[in-house]
């Protein structure tokens, strides 16, 4: 692969194994519940929703971390997936406590999800105003997402 290809998507492939890390931990949980106890505890329940959740939302955060690390930029992306793998496990942990204490986690990994998701739109409108007509914006959106990522850790 030519080094600027893989400079431009480095730290998104970082994320991108952390994540598939993230899912193997999951899978032993669940996996470990299940060996536990030949039947089906609220525990076991409990673990492999959570699971499930997390397994239903992965294709949609890697998709939008993907275009908008591309679209737009690479760092403020691949923070913003660091901050939603950090939102997911939070998640599930709380899922396995009491299904109360997993709200904070989803909420802060839908608003993840949103800012990624914007920043991928942003990223195609400036591409779309630079091919058609001819003004570059992408500089002052790619300082502005920068500066932005950071308040993804507010509470």
């Amino acid at each position: 692969m030519e080094v600027n290809v893989m400079e431009n998507i480095f730290l998104l492939v970082l994320v991108t194994l952390l994540s598939a890390l993230q899912n193997a931990f999951f899978a032993q949980k669940v996996e470990k519940e299940c060996k536990a106890d030949s039947t089906k505890t609220a525990a076991f329940e409990r673990v492999y929703c959570a699971s499930r959740n997390c397994m239903d939302a992965y294709p949609t955060f890697i998709a939008v971390m993907w275009c908008a690390g591309i679209c737009l930029s690479q760092a403020p992306a691949a923070f913003a997936g660091l901050v939603y793998l950090v939102a997911r496990q939070k998640y599930f942990v709380g899922y396995m406590g009491q299904m109360s204490q997993s709200t904070p986690g989803f909420l802060f990994g839908k608003r993840v999800l949103s800012f990624l998701f914007l920043m991928s739109i942003l990223g195609i409108l400036i591409h779309l105003l630079s091919h058609y007509l001819a003004k570059d914006y992408k500089d002052y959106i790619q300082t502005l997402t920068k500066a932005a990522s950071a308040l993804l850790l507010l509470p």
